[in-house]
């Protein structure tokens, strides 16, 4: 770390970046996405074929809960390390990396790729911690993350960091000395995911990012009880490596703790009001359940719920629903709540502990959900989008919003994988 960002919860690393592969191969999407719809991974199991990829060095969240899920995770810990002996990777010293994201509509994301100090980031709800998650934390999906990193000598991340900087101090700056920077990479993506360029930066990038996020947190501090940033996607992966950091603490001796690697997580930093960064709503597919019980259910839970038509201007408080070619809505009771997915989220909850065989997907795209409704026995419910400009003030004073209740972009918008750093001496 370079003493200009010393005690800053977002530094510099040592960035691992492959070489001698071709990295629209190598490049494939964060491992949450697509989990209800297995040949997107199949496919892109047949363009990889024998290709170096970060395809092996990552587990479907699809395949969690798989028979091998075990021999998987030695598998892809074994291919970890033939890689870094292989001299598959390149390494950037105590440096960040500065993205272009072109989306398959012509837009482009900045981003920087640096490490998170995981102890001043924090999952708990009601946190004050810098770093806070946007979403509530599944605790349950924790444990099967931490099996994944654990013994894992290197990592990957798809984290997304949210800054609230609406006059673009940061990356506008870092725009403009693009051209005194070193491009490490220029390529597209696969499965129409668009084109991603990456540059190093060199000491008087270093130099002035570390004084634009010094500009940030004193904001925060003045304005949000020290928010700095919010955890915009990969939350949970984030608390896995703050368990696995904490894991390792119990057996290190505490003079120790602040040097251990896994005291940190690498991640992408992002701008909240980047005209790129578009929220989408999650919707929720219950599979296993006959429609016609899964919304009296649900009319039970919310006694006055009432059931109605679909439409583009339902009132904020209705929730479109679809199941085979059958449209309509429930309108739950009392004004117009502001976040209706956390209604529709406490009755799943508390449903599903008594619902045998049923479970829940959470799926990015209106049209994705409804033609996974058209299963027998599939329900879709369509959630609104979360306002952007309400969402640091949201977690400031509320704390998190429910589990998947938005999505930053569509699901071929998310982070590939692509860089990565060692997390253990």
């Amino acid at each position: 770390m370079t003493a200009s960002f010393a005690e800053l919860p977002f530094q510099t690393a040592d960035i691992l970046l492959p070489v001698d592969c071709d990295l629209s191969l190598w490049s494939v999407v964060a491992c949450d996405q697509y989990t209800s719809q297995p040949e997107y991974w199949q496919r892109v199991e047949e363009q990889v074929g024998r290709a170096p990829s970060s395809l092996r060095l990552i587990l479907p969240e699809s395949c969690l809960e798989g028979p091998d899920v075990e021999t998987d995770i030695m598998e892809i810990n074994n291919t970890m390390t033939r890689y870094l002996r292989e001299g598959r990777f390149r390494t950037l010293r105590e440096t960040m990396v500065y993205t272009e994201r072109t989306l398959d509509d012509g837009s482009v994301r900045c981003g920087l790729i640096g490490k998170v100090d995981l102890t001043q980031y924090s999952y708990e709800p009601n946190a004050a911690a810098a770093i806070r998650a946007t979403e509530e934390t599944v605790m349950e999906r924790i444990p099967p993350r931490v099996k994944v990193r654990k013994n894992a000598p290197i990592e990957l991340p798809h984290a997304m960091l949210l800054a609230d900087d609406p006059e673009d101090g940061l990356f506008s700056g870092l725009r403009g000395a693009r051209d005194d920077m070193e491009l490490l990479y220029d390529f597209d993506l696969m499965e129409n995911a668009g084109h991603v360029r990456g540059w190093r930066l060199d000491a008087e990038q270093l130099e002035f990012t570390a004084s634009a996020l010094r500009a940030l947190q004193a904001r925060a501090v003045r304005e949000r009880n020290g928010l700095l940033f919010a955890v915009g996607d990969g939350n949970h992966s984030l608390a896995a490596a703050k368990e696995c950091y904490e894991r390792r603490k119990r057996l290190t001796a505490p003079e120790q703790w602040l040097s251990l690697p896994s005291r940190f997580a690498l991640a992408e930093l992002v701008n909240l009001h980047d005209p790129a960064v578009s929220f989408h709503p999650i919707h929720r597919v219950v599979f296993g359940a006959e429609p016609q019980d899964v919304l009296n259910a649900l009319c039970r839970f919310y006694p006055g719920a009432k059931r109605g038509v679909w439409s583009e201007d339902l009132p904020y408080n209705a929730i479109p629903y679809a199941y085979g070619d059958t449209r309509g809505s429930v309108t739950l009771p009392g004004p117009a709540q502001p976040m209706p997915v956390h209604l529709l989220q406490t009755f799943l909850d508390s449903w599903l502990r008594t619902a045998s065989g049923v479970r829940v997907d959470y799926i990015h795209g209106r049209q994705v959900a409804c033609q996974l409704a058209l299963r027998p026995r599939t329900t879709a419910f369509l959630m609104p989008s979360v306002p952007e400009n309400e969402l640091f003030s949201a977690v400031a004073r509320d704390g998190a919003f429910p589990p998947k209740s938005f999505s930053i972009g569509r699901a071929q918008d998310k982070r590939f994988y692509l860089e990565a750093r060692k997390i253990r001496a």
